[in-house]
């Protein structure tokens, strides 16, 4: 049974925005402060409930120790009412949500029934479980209603759709956490749009003054035919510019660009191959068979 939507139920009663609002008498205290502040409430409350308890107790134990050294009319004489034991208010309340038969009164209940000498006993269904039924009973068709009839609410197949995006959005947000861990012994080459933009941006800030705005080459080597000074596969353009060609004039650029953003310009760069620019220069290198989505 999927209960996806009794949380809708609940946050449509009661909305986040609403509660962190409204705050309470707690909402200024650090977390440690909260926990330490509940749990000095809790010791108040049991500590007064211990003192209540041991007073009840020392006035049992006075009232016994008198009835047993004198009579009920000798106390009577002296002003002590002697009354007959009360039950706790708490064992009256149990005692009605169980509906329990004293075990000296079981035999008027005890059925004919005899499995291999045990005898069965004609209980009644505690009083609370037949309350929480009950309670079920009434709930179930409002929830029916309001979650699948009603426009209050996300049926089932569409709370599980939403969940998937925000899940989706989850593993998104964990991966950009994780982008700043690329190096050479895990970059892959990007595909997607959206990075390779990001990465002919980069280019034409940083690498397009020495290799051209097309790529074709200035300073530095052309970057858009098959021939590579350092190898043109994926690892090896992120390894140049990382860390740079220093005896070459071309800086590292580790130290101005983060790993995500090498990636992205490392595929961008990749992408330039075979576009054949004009005033392309000269090969330089060794030749290397690589596309863009090599």
């Amino acid at each position: 049974m999927n209960f996806l939507p009794l949380n809708n139920l609940l946050l449509q009663a009661a909305p986040v925005e609403t509660v962190a609002a409204a705050g309470g008498p707690l909402s200024g205290l650090s977390v440690l402060e909260q926990v330490l502040a509940c749990f000095l409430i809790a010791a108040f409350l049991l500590g007064t409930w211990a003192i209540f308890n041991l007073s009840f107790t020392l006035l049992a134990i006075q009232k016994a120790r008198l009835l047993k050294e004198y009579t009920s009319e000798q106390l009577a004489e002296i002003g002590i009412e002697t009354i007959a034991p009360s039950t706790p208010w708490w064992k009256s309340i149990y005692d009605k949500l169980t509906d329990r038969v004293p075990m000296d009164k079981e035999a008027d209940i005890m059925l004919d029934h005899d499995y291999d000498g045990v005898r069965e006993l004609d209980n009644n269904l505690p009083p609370w479980w037949k309350g929480v039924m009950y309670l079920s009973m009434i709930f179930a068709p409002i929830y029916i209603y309001f979650n699948h009839f009603s426009d209050y609410a996300l049926s089932s197949h569409e709370a599980y759709a939403v969940e998937m995006q925000e899940a989706e959005a989850d593993i998104k947000a964990f991966l950009a956490t994780q982008q700043n861990t690329v190096d050479e012994t895990n970059v892959t080459l990007l595909e997607e749009a959206e990075a390779l933009a990001k990465g002919e941006t980069i280019f034409a800030a940083k690498c397009a003054v020495c290799h051209g705005k097309l790529g074709e080459g200035g300073i530095g080597p052309n970057l858009t035919d098959e021939y590579w000074l350092h190898g043109g596969s994926i690892v090896d353009v992120f390894r140049t510019v990382k860390n740079g060609v220093p005896e070459k004039g071309m800086i590292p650029w580790k130290n101005e660009l983060r790993p995500r953003d090498i990636q992205e310009v490392s595929s961008y760069i990749l992408t330039l191959v075979g576009t054949n620019p004009p005033n392309a220069k000269e090969p330089q290198g060794e030749a290397y068979q690589t596309t863009a989505t090599k």
